[in-house]
Order: C-alpha cells, then sequence, then structure tokens
C-alpha cells in the first residue's frame, strides 16, 4: 500500500500569536527600564542604540509618564516686592539648553493676563497659582481672585470665588484664606486637569476647600477646631493674624504647614480628608523655617540648615508616626564652601538653596535633588525679598473649564 504524501503541519494561532506576545512582553520590560533612567541626555542616547529603543522612547505616552516621574528643574520663579520673573538655569547645568527654549517660548512676562498687581502664591506641574488683592473685604474675609496659568500656552484660567453660601456654612466672619495647587497624578490621563486647595483659618477653627477644574467648582472638603486638634490659637479681636506658614509644603500625599512659634507641623490627608499635628525632632532649631519633602523611599523627609548655615540637616519619619521620636536623623549635609547658605524654597523632589557669599564673589542659587542628593549650581542670585519656587517640568494645556482668559 502507498504511502501517503506528507502534509504540511500549520502552526496554531495560538503559536503564530506567541512571538508577539514575547516581543509586546520585551517591550513592557524595556519600557519599565527607561522610565528609571533620570538623565534625558542618558535617554536620548539609548534611543540611538536601535529603532525598538527608539519607537518606545519617541512614543508621546512613554515620554508623558517619563516626564511626570523625572520632571526637569528648569529654572525658578522669584517674586520680589508687587512683580514676580523666571530666572531659567544657566550653563553649565545640564537642563540650561531645555530652560532658554522654554524661556523664549513662554510668556513669562505675563502681559497676558488682566490687570494685576498678581502675585504668586504657588507653582507646580509648569503651571502658577497667581493672586491680586480683592476690591475690598466682604463678609469679614479676605480672599484673594485666583488664576491658575500656563506660560507655555499663554492661556490662564480665572477660578470662580469660593460661594458665600458654603463659607457662610463652614465658618465664622473672621477668616483668611491660603491657597497652593495640588499635585497631578502620575498616572493621570488627563494631564490638563488640576486641583487647588484654600484653607481658611478662622477663629476657632479651619476649614478645607478644594477646587477642581474638572468639575469648575468648589467643594467643602473639611473642617475642624483648634481645639479638636489640642491646639490653643490667640488671636486678637481685630486682627488677622496667620497662625500657619503662608506656604505649605506637599508630601506623601499630604500638605503640610508649620505652626508658627511652635515646634509642630499642621498635616492635612488629601485622601482621607483629615487633620492631624505632627511633632518636629526634639533638636529641631524652631528659628528657622524647615521644608518637608517626600523621599526617595516615600517616606517623610525634613531638611533644614544647621546653625552655621554652611550644612543641612536632614531627618526622616515612617509615614503615620506622629511623635517627635519617631523622626531619625539620616545625614548632615555639606554644602560648597564659600557660602552662608539658606532655605529659599522646596517643590517637585528639589530644594532651593540661596548662598550669600563669604570667600566667593557672588551670591548664588543652588538645587538639591533629594532622591539623588545631588547639589547643583543654577546660576547666580540677584536681590530678593520674596518667595523662591522652583519651576520643574513642562506644562500641560489648561483645562477648559473654568473662566478662560485669553
Amino acid at each position: 500500500m502507498a504511502a501517503s504524501p506528507k502534509q504540511p503541519i500549520l502552526p496554531s494561532p495560538e503559536a503564530a500569536a506567541l512571538p508577539q506576545q514575547l516581543k509586546d512582553l520585551a517591550d513592557e520590560l524595556w519600557e519599565e527600564i527607561f522610565l528609571r533612567v533620570a538623565s534625558p541626555s542618558d535617554l536620548a542616547r539609548a534611543s540611538t542604540a536601535c529603532s525598538s529603543f527608539r519607537r518606545l522612547i519617541a512614543d508621546p505616552t512613554f515620554l508623558r509618564r517619563h516626564r511626570s516621574i523625572h520632571p526637569p528643574l528648569v529654572g525658578l520663579i522669584i517674586s520680589h516686592r508687587d512683580r514676580f520673573r523666571f530666572q531659567p538655569v544657566e550653563a553649565p547645568h545640564p537642563n540650561a539648553p531645555a530652560a532658554s527654549a522654554l524661556a523664549a517660548a513662554a510668556g513669562f512676562t505675563f502681559d497676558y493676563l488682566p490687570h494685576g498687581p498678581w502675585g504668586p502664591f504657588d507653582v507646580r506641574d509648569g503651571r502658577l497659582l497667581l493672586g491680586r488683592p480683592p476690591q475690598g473685604k466682604k463678609d469679614g474675609y479676605w480672599f484673594p481672585d485666583l488664576t491658575v496659568c500656563d506660560p507655555l500656552s499663554r492661556r490662564s484660567l480665572l477660578l470662580p470665588r469660593i460661594p458665600g453660601d458654603l463659607i457662610s456654612s463652614a465658618a465664622e466672619k473672621k477668616r483668611c484664606i491660603l491657597p497652593a495647587l495640588l499635585p497631578c497624578g502620575h498616572e493621570e490621563e488627563d494631564t490638563s486637569s488640576f486641583r487647588v486647595i484654600s484653607t481658611m483659618y478662622c477663629v476657632e477653627k479651619l476649614v478645607v476647600f478644594i477646587f477642581s477644574s474638572s468639575s469648575g467648582c468648589w467643594n467643602i472638603g473639611k473642617s475642624t477646631t483648634w481645639d479638636a486638634l489640642g491646639l490653643a490659637i490667640p488671636i486678637p479681636p481685630g486682627r488677622n493674624i496667620v497662625p500657619l506658614s503662608l506656604h505649605s509644603d506637599y508630601a506623601c500625599g499630604c500638605v503640610y504647614w508649620k505652626l508658627l512659634g511652635m515646634n509642630k507641623l499642621l498635616q492635612f490627608n488629601i485622601n482621607s480628608l483629615e487633620f492631624c499635628t505632627v511633632d518636629f525632632p526634639l533638636d529641631h532649631n524652631m528659628t528657622t523655617k524647615p521644608v518637608i519633602v517626600e523621599t526617595a523611599e516615600a517616606r517623610l523627609g525634613m531638611f533644614n540648615v544647621t546653625s552655621n548655615q554652611e550644612s543641612l540637616y536632614y531627618a526622616t519619619r515612617q509615614n503615620g508616626g506622629l511623635r517627635s521620636n519617631e523622626w531619625k536623623t539620616e545625614d548632615i549635609i555639606s554644602l560648597p564652601e564659600g557660602y552662608r547658605f539658606l532655605i529659599a524654597g522646596a517643590l517637585g523632589g528639589y530644594i532651593i538653596l540661596l548662598a550669600s557669599p563669604v570667600t566667593r564673589p557672588h551670591s548664588a542659587y543652588f538645587s538639591l535633588e533629594v532622591k539623588t542628593m545631588k547639589i547643583e549650581r543654577i546660576g547666580r542670585a540677584e536681590r530678593c525679598n520674596g518667595r523662591i519656587y522652583p519651576y520643574i517640568g513642562f506644562p500641560p494645556s489648561i483645562s477648559p473649564r473654568g473662566h478662560e482668559m485669553d
């Protein structure tokens, strides 16, 4: 009997799909590896190795994720009296070319804003939260006009005022508001959205309002009393005395304010909407203002200048601990010689240091990156009697909801 001819063996659909699955898996692994490359120049060099790497690194989704994890420090927003300006980082800083290009392309003159004067309240994710004095006090509270500005697109959104009925239902007549921007999440798809937190302090209580650009509305986040926090905050009648530092820090999902005249922080958890107080380390110097940061290990960190102003004190605390003995001194960080240092600002994993000359010819700004503890010179410093904000990353477009001002 003649043997039947051999039939070709065709691969099953599952077997045919396997190489593509392996390729997709390899792409995912390489993407996670590239996301851990902090330096833009190193990432650019990696993209030249082969076409597959170039395709992965050039993908807009990857670049958005990378910038959210490693936003570059490109300059400073410096306020001086009733004016403020952008100062790009200077060569030989590695981000100097990008900073120079941003300064040329963006609208840092802010001449497209309505009549001011406008001043910065906060800077985050490439956006500025600006305020101008209100036309007058209404119902016994002071609430500035607020706008969120994107210098690159020269667009801004004028935030609505907190509705009077919302305020009257939450607080007494004597009150003042401290506004700040909340950071965007790393994985948020809509990078144009943003939130603003306004903390209203009153004689007897604290009230938090949160604005969302997605809804275009303010909502009450939480209220508590000074007594519930175990604090006695004397505010003389007829005077607006802010018992909190005017500027807040954000770390580990919480907003922090220094309680003036106390060795404590006020903490507000954005997720649980709860207030509490956190003690400073027992050896903390109350005469200087520390900054609160999130460490590379996602723990709470505190930096402060030492008494000789030549180094930085660095301590960390496990998240959830509230007592002073739960802080751990990590290091005393030496700073460049020939200067006396002050902490000028902190944001997005960077601490900005103002260096006054002792044996050097000029004042200068330096940055310390919290993840790497790398110290770099930003540029020459000029006289400033206001707040300094690190300008990090490139701003996304402004969400269309709200009151847009062209």
